[in-house]
């Protein structure tokens, strides 16, 4: 190890990284180099090979072990909310604005009216003001919802459903006890939160007067869950949102609805049927609703509990608000998202834009690429019809109209393209379709294309050898 440390090869990594990051870097590279060794994987002339490079390998290591874990992506998948690529990407504006509060202080909890302790929530209560105007609680004197801020919609279920029914029965449909991603089920958070569970209806069919029924002196909630990453249709039943809050109404019972999609627009010109959203829970008279921000909101992560401001009130009282609550970061990037809402600037939210983009647009792009890719050896590139999805839970029966890049190498594998493009920096994440790789321009921001064609380019024309299609 000394040998390798006073080796000229490294006097640069050690005046740039210093010398316990390269004396870690050259510890592991001769451990590994070790083992294989041992494991008789390397023949005589292998092993001088391998020595010979140990500096190049420590340099290696010490760009894997000191680079950033978390990267930038490129998502040519066509989902656009790829949960697993971090869902909705922010906005340049959004960006802009983060960088502003996280360089230096801010007004987060300091009125600069009064000059004494504010409340975080302001910052975004202003613009769920604006947002929510339209929608009034009859019967109660103040009408206008309201809303709190937590990390994300599992934290608002969770959290709402502590402060509003710990210790008392939730009704829920046996139709809407979904598990969603990570494992996250409806019924292991209840019991979490300290209410019980009370199943009521079959898995296809929940009627109203099934509802009606379960109710007791210690029912709390009346719970719908919105089932957002699987449909249900055939022989199956449930009641309006409308009716379910009537019926609560009349017992005195509120009700809750987990949305999580966070829609505040209309999908229905961009092809996108029956996905509705947070306005239209309220007016159906819902009286608490949670929402994810990461969504079809199109801002960072977070859970949004909006509705009566009595209910919402108590919520916000829970000790454990305090424990989920959001810092500086997520208020800024969900005042900048709510903004552009604001003013109708469905344009700047890169998820919505997305969502909207027309398959000429997409064509275009896909035909640019392919004439770049015609002029390597050994690739067969074409445009191919394909479809994209919205993802991260979300309409899950919605697809929407694309067009794919589609090719082959006569020097690779479809796999073996999709594994290479992913050592591309940035990595581009694609998929296999047809035994073919396939990207699909819709998720690629347009600023992207010329990486993205660069990584093809780079990954389509380095052979491997003794490959087998």
């Amino acid at each position: 190890m000394d040998e390798v440390l006073r080796s000229s090869s490294l006097t640069g990594a050690l005046r740039r990284e210093g010398r316990a990051a390269t004396s870690d870097a050259v510890r592991t590279v001769l451990e590994r180099l070790r083992r294989e060794i041992t494991a008789g994987g390397l023949d005589e002339i292998a092993i001088q090979i391998a020595v010979e490079g140990i500096p190049e390998a420590v340099e290696r290591e010490l760009r894997r072990s000191l680079d950033y874990s978390l990267r930038r992506v490129i998502n040519a998948t066509g989902v656009i909310l790829h949960t697993n690529l971090g869902r909705a990407p922010l906005s340049q504006e959004t960006i802009e604005h983060l960088s502003e509060i996280a360089t230096g202080y801010s007004n987060l909890e300091f009125d600069l009216v009064t000059g004494e302790r504010g409340r975080r929530d302001v910052h975004v209560q202003r613009l769920l003001d604006l947002l929510l105007a339209d929608h009034h609680y009859e019967d109660t004197e103040n009408s206008t919802p309201e809303a709190i801020v937590v990390n994300n919609c599992a934290a608002a279920v969770l959290l709402a459903l502590n402060a509003l029914a710990e210790g008392g029965d939730v009704i829920v449909s046996r139709g809407e006890l979904v598990e969603i991603g990570g494992s996250f089920r409806v019924p292991d958070v209840m019991a979490k939160s300290g209410a019980r569970l009370r199943e009521v209806g079959t898995t296809n069919r929940t009627r109203l007067s099934d509802y009606e029924r379960a109710i007791t002196e210690n029912t709390r909630l009346l719970l719908r869950v919105h089932r957002s990453n699987f449909a249900m249709i055939g022989f199956t039943e449930q009641p309006a949102s409308q009716e379910l809050v009537e019926l609560g109404r009349s017992r005195g019972i509120p009700v809750m609805e987990d949305l999580g999609n966070g829609l505040l627009v209309d999908l229905a010109s961009a092809g996108v049927q029956g996905e509705y959203g947070l306005h239209e829970s309220l007016r159906a008279g819902v009286d608490v609703v949670c929402v994810s921000g990461d969504k079809l909101l199109g801002g960072p992560q977070a859970g949004v509990v909006a509705g009566r401001r009595e209910l919402i009130k108590r919520i916000r009282a829970n000790p454990l608000f305090r424990a989920l609550r959001v810092d500086k970061l997520t208020y800024a990037a969900l005042e900048s998202t709510l903004l552009a809402y604001v003013k109708r600037d469905y344009s700047a939210i890169p998820a919505l834009r997305m969502i909207y983009t027309p398959r000429s647009e997409i064509r275009s792009r896909a035909q640019s690429f392919v004439a770049r890719l015609s002029s390597i050896p050994g690739v067969h590139a074409e445009i191919a019809e394909g479809k994209s999805l919205i993802g991260g839970g979300t309409a899950p029966t919605a697809t929407l109209p694309t067009f794919l890049v589609a090719l082959t190498s006569d020097h690779h594998t479809s796999e073996q393209l999709l594994s290479r493009l992913r050592s591309q920096l940035p990595p581009v994440i694609a998929r296999i379709e047809d035994d073919r790789l396939v990207l699909d321009l819709r998720t690629v921001f347009t600023e992207d294309d010329n990486a993205t064609a660069a990584a093809l380019a780079a990954t389509t024309a380095q052979p491997s050898p003794a490959v087998s299609k």
